[in-house]
């Protein structure tokens, strides 16, 4: 089971901490209209996460919206405390929404679960990376095991300028 091209988001919740506290984010409803990339990533405050998958959306984030990209959305397999603390550290605010799937039951839905358990991490999800436009999967883009090639922001703006 899974997604891809041509395809919609599950109805799956997830959580994004808010100044209120938590709010719950259905994803079939969250590109509805809109265009929107989203990217996923193992976990918050892991090395290549912390240090080039989350910093390479934040550092072009701004070209990105040149290309009518409403939202940019990452997705951690954390609890949405620990996605948010993580979003306050790396400074996200207004610039990249930070939704926390903790049971992983988005990434399984997609179809990207990664078992890590002989890491201690348990079960959480492959890196990836999505644009969905008006609700479709425009691209996707799925890692290999411990690789981060395809689903880094530049990647990203190559695509939609292809698309275009």
């Amino acid at each position: 089971m899974g997604i891809g091209i041509g395809d919609s988001l599950p109805a799956v919740s997830l959580f994004e901490m808010t100044t209120a506290g938590p709010v719950e984010v259905v994803m079939s409803a969250l590109a509805v209209g809109r265009r929107v990339v989203l990217f996923g990533l193992p976990g918050a405050f892991t090395p290549t996460c912390s240090a080039r998958h989350l910093p390479g959306y934040l550092m072009l984030a701004d070209k990105l919206r040149l290309r009518r990209v409403e939202d940019i959305v990452c997705v951690a397999v954390n609890d949405v405390y620990v996605v948010g603390a993580w979003g306050r550290e790396q400074q996200t605010e207004g610039k990249i929404r930070m939704l926390a799937d903790g049971n992983g039951d988005f990434a399984r839905a997609i179809g990207v679960p990664a078992d890590l358990s002989s890491y201690g991490m348990g079960l959480r999800s492959k890196r990836y990376s999505m644009l969905i436009d008006d609700g479709i999967v425009k691209a996707f883009n799925v890692e290999d095991p411990g690789k981060f090639e395809v689903s880094d922001a530049e990647t990203m703006i190559y695509q939609i300028d292809r698309l275009r």
